[in-house]
């Protein structure tokens, strides 16, 4: 499939120092981020008093326990293969509109309507990098394992903030508590600094836990798509906070991750 995105014309300025180079974009106006969620608190904040907090708290505490290495390299195995059914970009938007994600404290709104609020808010601000306003409308298609089409996974095994498996757990990831019911907690294995990893081995030979971002990755992968790297490395780690928030994890990385951690910061 080939999208063409046509290029529109806003009244924001955006100053290009080195076309290609995420550190030299610099923003004049654009797209305002609001101060608050939709519910009147910070971003972000899972210990705010709200309606969705306890849905949020069950579901990772589910995540946590459930995401083990073994677990993650059975979802790999078996959807990997992609034979689950084939459709159109849009097609699998219109299948999110179905779908909240339990994970989410800052919205209760369908998918439908963030991937089209990314996609524009992106565009706005880099009105020149096409392929950064795909990444933002395809990032979370991932989210159609949800879908009986897809296997209707649960949802702590579709979304969710994602953390590598494998290795020891860091204590910035969201409720962290949880992670010591996880089996590989206590497996002298998995539970040192770099586990079944070795320093600078690069985020690609990581296993994540499994979601929508791991899925979404090895689609676009094996149909060769034409995103560059820091496409793919955006569309998997999107929801790798521990990454891109707290800095956790960088002793994993290679020299290509910490070139395209720089455009993930962008996007995110």
């Amino acid at each position: 499939m080939t999208i063409i995105i046509e290029q529109p014309q806003f009244d924001v300025a955006v100053e290009r120092k080195a076309a290609g180079d995420a550190a030299e974009l610099v923003l004049d106006g654009g797209f305002a981020v609001p101060d608050s969620n939709a519910f009147g608190h910070t971003f972000r904040d899972y210990d705010a008093e709200s309606e969705r907090k306890k849905t949020v708290e069950e579901f990772y505490r589910s995540n946590h326990i459930n995401q083990t290495y073994e677990f993650v390299k059975r979802m790999r195995e078996g959807y990997g293969k992609l034979d689950k059914t084939e459709m159109g970009i849009w097609e699998c938007i219109e299948l999110l509109n179905e779908f909240i994600d339990d994970s989410d404290p800052d919205l209760d709104m369908p998918q439908i309507e963030h991937l089209l609020q990314t996609a524009e808010a992106i565009r706005k601000d880099y009105p020149d990098e096409d392929w950064l306003h795909l990444t933002g409308l395809i990032h979370d298609l991932g989210k159609v394992l949800l879908h009986p089409t897809f296997g209707e996974l649960p949802q702590w095994a579709v979304v969710g903030d994602t953390f590598p498996v494998g290795c020891a757990f860091d204590e910035c990831n969201v409720h962290f508590k949880y992670l010591k019911e996880n089996p590989d907690y206590h497996n002298p294995e998995f539970n040192t600094k770099f586990g079944a990893y070795s320093e600078g081995c690069g985020l690609d030979n990581v296993l994540m836990s499994w979601g929508h971002d791991d899925y979404m990755y090895l689609v676009a992968k094996e149909n060769k798509t034409t995103l560059p790297s820091a496409g793919l490395f955006i569309i998997r780690y999107h929801s790798f906070y521990p990454l891109h928030k707290h800095g956790a994890y960088m002793h994993l990385m290679n020299e290509e991750d910490n070139e395209n951690l720089k455009w993930l910061h962008v996007f995110n």
